[in-house]
């Protein structure tokens, strides 16, 4: 299976790239596919991710061809 990961804001320079192409062979989460691609970072608290444009928590699970995207906390004021 094999998914593509993306990266916004600020997240792109702390990784030091916009994307990345992963693939797995059982199904895993937003947050263990963070961390079989950003190895030696942390997923940064607060960070945002959707999958196919969705929003979606930490612990969803995802399948082949989806597209996950992380993005830094929004602030405003």
């Amino acid at each position: 299976m094999s998914i593509k990961v993306k990266y916004f804001g600020s997240l792109k320079q702390w990784v030091g790239r916009s994307e990345d192409e992963l693939n797995f062979s059982v199904r895993i989460s937003v947050k263990e596919a963070w961390q079989q691609v950003n190895i030696d970072k942390p997923m940064p608290v607060n960070t945002l991710s959707s999958v196919n444009f969705d929003y979606v928590d930490p612990d969803y699970m995802l399948n082949d061809g989806d597209e996950l995207a992380f993005f830094p906390p929004v602030t405003g004021g």
